[in-house]
């Protein structure tokens, strides 16, 4: 299933050029000659399409009329293309109508409900969105606002620690905790320090309802903090601040988390296990807060007196991976923000990171504890990436700070777990520590231009461990091999978790006969197989936006195509 390596690729040239080699392949732009026609169609101009097996192309969709010219299949056996319509937009939520189809069958309208799917969305995802869209905004609340009476404090130009004495062990002290998911108001929390180490303290609620974790479950939790995550998300991320000068960050456990989804809530939109919050760090706000490093956990409630219950086993279990998810967010904050004073990190790309802090809290077991690395991966990172090519085409990859739903989620591990596959593992501190956000982050850090990863990333998700192919290196996760595995978690839940053995199944149609119609949405795409038959005729496939008109360039469409067969 898991397999170790990467590899590099080099751009060799631009679409638009008259002649351009990529993946392999010698692409000749014809500027003229003669003009198909078919039903709303038409191709004044077309891209003739040569390719060898194995060989790929990511092409300017707003060129050449947007038709592609595939030649005869002049042998015995079939021939098959996987070609992906892809939104290369580095924009969150840009989009655009889009119809893919050969040039002599009739139009088909676009899908309708814009490029704006309407998701539903967990109450975590939600909460996640207010606290990424806080930070993106530097605005933390109407609660902050009402209590900050000190002015701004300087923020410190370094994220090294400042020795100090660490909380003392059955201490207790106040904090402040968001009340709503909209932080409206505060709660005070009174909390004891059940669990002191060298990097974490943690704080549990004296309030906390009965059946929680005793000293021996907490400590537990402290040592795996303490020694295995912390240092894990540090040393691939970045350092943390130190701005209270105790020397540690608290993980605070609190009914106040529980509390922010209702009972009759938490039945059918999930619950929050935990988060971190900016206005704890912020220059600005974080006198208003709690001034200092902390990340919000949920605690044991058996009894669902404050929301779902939720027993000491299931929390135990859920915490590591919480912490590792929400300390990624916290270090990204500090770099970008209190190091470099600039912008918080983009939220799907924030996200991303944090996904991929998970999987590597979960390889950290690795390979003598298969159990432990599956309860980190399987029903997160695994079950979200599924959700997301179980429908490609209905989902982003640029997510806004305030809007993505588990699909999107996915969509953020895998593309993140493409680039660290690409490029190394290192590329994850240079994407945290630096001024740079979004795509613009990742071209400069990967040296490659946003549209070219987002399409071999597309074609990746296919061919990169498609049986009886060999994919290029760069259309390939070295990491993973996404199709036993899905097989293997089918096999293990199976529906409706994980319905089918592997969840991309892109629309197959002869190449006379391709007709697909959405929306491109930034970052993501619509698959199709075309397949044509031993002694075929050429055949042309035409992109627009619907059926006459090109789709709008904004969206940057590029149509990625590799041959199969």
């Amino acid at each position: 299933m898991l397999t170790m390596g990467h590899g590099y690729a080099d751009e060799a040239s631009r679409p638009h050029r008259p002649a351009l080699a990529l993946g392999g392949l010698l692409l000749l732009i014809a500027c003229g000659g003669d003009r198909a026609t078919g039903p709303g169609r038409s191709c004044a101009a077309s891209t003739p399409v040569a390719l060898l097996i194995g060989e790929y192309a990511s092409l300017d969709a707003t060129v050449s009329d947007g038709c592609l010219s595939f030649p005869a299949n002049t042998s015995a056996e079939s021939t098959e293309y996987l070609l992906v319509a892809v939104s290369a937009s580095g924009v969150p939520l840009d989009s655009a109508p889009f119809e893919l189809g050969a040039v002599t069958p009739a139009a088909a309208p676009p899908a309708p409900g814009g490029g704006v799917r309407a998701a539903t969305r967990s109450a975590a995802a939600a909460f996640d969105g207010y606290l990424r869209r806080a930070e993106g905004t530097r605005d933390f609340g109407i609660a902050a606002r009402r209590r900050l009476t000190a002015p701004p404090a300087a923020a410190p130009s370094a994220p090294a620690r400042v020795a100090g004495a660490p909380p003392a062990l059955g201490s207790v002290r106040s904090f402040l905790v968001c009340a709503t998911p909209i932080c409206a108001t505060l709660k005070t929390v009174p909390a004891r320090a059940r669990a002191v180490g060298a990097h974490v303290a943690i704080y549990v609620d004296t309030l906390a309802p009965a059946g929680g974790l005793d000293s021996a479950d907490l400590d537990t939790l402290r040592q795996t903090f303490d020694t295995r995550l912390y240092p894990l998300d540090t040393a691939a991320f970045g350092g943390v601040s130190d701005l209270d000068s105790n020397g540690v960050v608290i993980v605070l456990m609190t009914g106040a988390v529980n509390a922010l989804v209702s009972s009759s809530s938490c039945t059918t939109q999930g619950f929050i296990a935990g988060y971190f919050f900016g206005a704890d760090l912020d220059p600005t706000y974080r006198a208003a807060y709690n001034d200092g490093e902390v990340v919000y956990a949920l605690v044991p409630d058996p009894g669902g007196t404050l929301s779902c219950p939720h027993s000491a086993a299931d929390v135990k279990g859920l915490l590591p991976g919480t912490f590792v998810h929400e300390l990624q967010h916290m270090i990204s904050y500090v770099q970008h923000v209190l190091v470099r004073h600039g912008a918080a990190e983009e939220g799907w790309l924030n996200e991303g990171l944090s996904k991929y802090a998970e999987e590597l809290a979960g390889r950290s077991y690795l390979p003598g504890d298969s159990v432990t690395f599956h309860a980190f991966v399987d029903k997160s990172d695994l079950y979200d990436a599924y959700r997301y090519l179980s429908a490609p085409d209905s989902a982003f990859l640029l997510i806004p700070d305030d809007d993505c739903d588990l699909a999107e989620v996915g969509a953020c591990w895998l593309f993140v777990r493409y680039l660290m596959d690409q490029y190394g593992g290192q590329l994850a501190g240079g994407l945290v520590q630096t001024g740079a956000v979004g795509a613009a982050n990742v071209t400069a850090q990967t040296g490659q231009p946003f549209p070219t990863l987002v399409s071999r990333w597309a074609l990746a998700n296919w061919v990169s461990d498609l049986p009886g192919f060999s994919a290029p290196p760069e259309l390939r996760y070295s990491s993973w091999q996404f199709r036993p595995t899905f097989q293997e978690l089918y096999a293990t839940y199976g529906p409706p978790h994980f319905d089918i053995p592997f969840p991309l199944v892109p629309v197959v149609a002869a190449g006379n006969a391709v007709s697909v119609s959405g929306w491109l949405r930034a970052g993501s795409g619509a698959y199709s197989r075309i397949v044509q038959a031993p002694q075929g005729s050429a055949f042309t496939v035409f992109a627009s936006a619907d059926g006459a008109h090109p789709i709008a360039p904004a969206a940057v469409p590029r149509l990625a195509v590799i041959r199969i067969r």
